[in-house]
């Protein structure tokens, strides 16, 4: 598509010139005035506005100021035949991309309306990023409606607008990283960086610089300053995941910039004031860490300033549907294959399983079930073994049948069922190793095809085979 440039200049000679030296390559209209390109501009989008700088009327300040307020923004190049500098600062400051003076070299003028265009290509995928940020990271995204999750997203709504520090608790596995993105993203920070650093992946020394950065000759390597996460989120938020891993030295340093809003690089000695919001995140206790003396009380009151708690998995059951529906979905549009249709069975005994890895180890579990797919559903028969384990007996949201439900573990099998019980889950076995045929799962247990049918009758949550 051709790109369009509108030119408003009072000098007809000058508008018209132009326009035919341009019209080889662009669009090119004309305006002889503010008045006229302001209906020009409402009735069409331009991708460039060349515009004089004194006319009769309103000046080509007030082009720009027009421009800035349309939905489709151009980019706008102002011209002065004074080459005042004065008037080109005032323009830039108003929001025109570059300036030229009179008389107008032609050739120059095509390198700037390129430079433009790829100027206002790049604002125009930079507000389609965010667009998408917002849409990913926003509350809305945040996939769940048990009580527990309503809470997470209540309190998040409540402290994103405001500059408190924030500590977020929950397994690992359980979403903290985008409840901070929320956080981020529903705060008046949105537009500024979002820097995420996750301590336990980095040694001590490495932490230290990876987070405030070095001087050179810091340390043996350090040939140049290097500017640190801290200072790559000014303005933004940094977000520190999992700092009960942080050292006793990082821990000093963190508490300074909470007192103070400085930080100092690695090496050096002069303080570097910023504006950063932080959040950070733990899966252990640290309430019990500094009763230990592994983490120092002031700066978990520094931290605790609001505390934000995720549910594990285990905890909302009834989020577990929609988020299976959300990542086979995912999955299956990235692999180019149909959606992945999860059978009842198979639901009721995922929604009883204790997912130790929570909210990650489902989405692995999805990508697993999308790519191994054996067909257009998943059965009960097609998950693992340690999905089943009695699970499938269980009612929604309830602990499994025959084991012990352990915060953050797997179900463990005890050997307390009733004998009612145990028969229950051998015939449970049978069935699904049988893959649903009767006369095969009576084989593997030992009895006759009619007392696998007694037994069906006599616990008919049992009947889920061919028949």
């Amino acid at each position: 598509m051709v790109p369009s440039v509108l030119i408003v200049d009072d000098e007809k000679h000058t508008r018209e010139g132009l326009q035919q030296a341009l019209t080889e390559n662009f669009d090119v209209t004309v305006a002889a005035n503010a008045e006229e390109a302001f209906n020009l501009m409402d009735a069409q989008p331009f991708d460039v506005v060349l515009t004089d700088l004194r006319m009769p009327g309103k000046s080509g300040l007030k082009i720009i100021d027009k421009a800035l307020t349309l939905p489709n923004r151009p980019a706008v190049l102002m011209m002065t035949a004074y080459g005042n500098i004065d008037s080109a600062v005032e323009a830039m400051k108003r929001g025109a991309v570059d300036f030229l003076t009179k008389p107008v070299n032609i050739e120059r003028l095509e390198v700037l309306i390129q430079r433009a265009l790829k100027t206002k290509t790049l604002e125009v995928e930079v507000q389609q990023l965010h667009e998408r940020l917002d849409e990913r990271f926003s509350m809305e995204g945040i996939i769940g409606t048990s009580a527990k999750l309503k809470e997470v997203i209540e309190r998040v709504r409540l402290v994103a607008p405001s500059r408190a520090t924030i500590l977020i608790e929950g397994e690992s596995g359980s979403g903290k990283e985008l409840i901070a993105q929320a956080i981020h993203q529903a705060s008046p920070r949105a537009r500024a960086p979002f820097i995420a650093v996750h301590c336990a992946a980095l040694s001590e020394n490495l932490l230290e610089s990876e987070i405030f950065g070095h001087e050179r000759g810091a340390f043996t390597g350090a040939v140049e300053r290097r500017i640190g996460r801290f200072e790559s989120a000014n303005n933004g938020t940094l977000f520190l995941d999992e700092i009960g891993e942080i050292s006793a030295s990082t821990q000093v340093k963190l508490l300074r910039f909470l007192e103070t809003k400085t930080i100092e690089r690695v090496g050096g000695s002069k303080p570097v004031e910023l504006d950063v919001r932080l959040v950070a995140a733990t899966n252990r206790n640290l309430e019990q860490m500094v009763r230990d003396g592994k983490f120092r009380e002031d700066l978990f009151f520094r931290l605790n300033v609001v505390r934000v708690t995720m549910p594990p998995l285990r905890e909302r059951t009834e989020d577990i549907p929609l988020l299976l529906a959300h990542f086979i979905k995912q999955f299956s549009e990235e692999n180019g294959v149909p959606p992945l249709t999860i059978e009842p069975g198979a639901l009721r005994t995922l929604q009883a399983y204790a997912w130790p890895g929570n909210i990650r180890e489902l989405r692995n579990f999805c990508e697993n079930a999308v790519v191994l797919r054996r067909g257009g559903s998943l059965t009960e028969y097609d998950l693992e073994p340690k999905f089943r384990g009695g699970a499938a007996l269980a009612a929604p949201g309830a602990a499994p049948v025959g084991g012990t439900s352990v915060p953050g573990q797997a179900t463990v099998p005890t050997n307390s069922l009733s004998v009612e019980d145990n028969e229950k889950r051998l015939l449970r076995e049978a069935l699904i190793k049988a893959r649903g045929n009767r006369t095969r799962a009576a084989e593997l247990m030992g009895v006759s095809r009619r007392t696998l049918h007694r037994k069906l009758a006599q616990w008919p949550e049992l009947d889920v085979t061919d028949k």
